[in-house]
C-alpha cells in the first residue's frame, strides 16, 4: 500500500541575492509563475515556482554549491520550443538520446543548478 499521492515540489539551492536573475529565469525563461511564501520562509530569502503542478523551490543555502547531478525531471508540452527558448535567452541545451524513447535535453538554471525537460 502506498501512501505517496504525488510530488509537490522539488527544492533546489541557490546562494544569497540570486532571486532576482532566478526570476528572470523561472518566470520570464521557463514560464512559470513565482509564488508567494509564507512570511516565516520569505524571511530566508530564496524562491518558488509553479508551472501547472509543478513546483520548484529555490532555498538560499549558505554554502552553496549548484547540483550538477541530480535534479529535477520536469515533463514539458514541446519540449523543442522550449529548448529553442532556453537557447535564444542563452542557455546551454544538451540533448540527451540515452533513454531510449525519450526526447529530453538538460540546462543549467542562472546559479549552475541542472534541469531536465522531457516531453510530456
Amino acid at each position: 500500500m502506498s501512501f505517496i499521492a504525488g510530488l509537490h515540489h522539488v527544492q533546489v539551492s541557490c546562494p544569497a541575492g540570486s532571486e532576482d536573475t532566478l526570476r528572470a529565469f523561472y518566470v520570464g525563461v521557463l514560464g512559470m509563475q513565482e509564488l508567494a511564501k509564507p512570511p516565516a520562509l520569505a524571511a530566508r530569502g530564496g524562491a518558488w515556482f509553479r508551472a501547472g503542478t509543478c513546483e520548484i523551490h529555490c532555498g538560499v543555502e549558505e554554502s552553496f554549491a549548484p547540483a550538477r547531478k541530480a535534479h529535477p525531471g520536469i515533463a514539458v508540452t514541446d519540449v523543442d520550443a522550449l529548448a529553442k527558448r532556453v537557447g535564444a535567452a542563452g542557455g546551454e541545451v544538451r540533448w540527451d538520446d540515452n533513454l531510449p524513447g525519450v526526447r529530453r535535453f538538460h540546462t543549467d538554471d542562472p546559479v549552475g543548478n541542472r534541469l531536465e525537460f522531457q516531453q510530456a
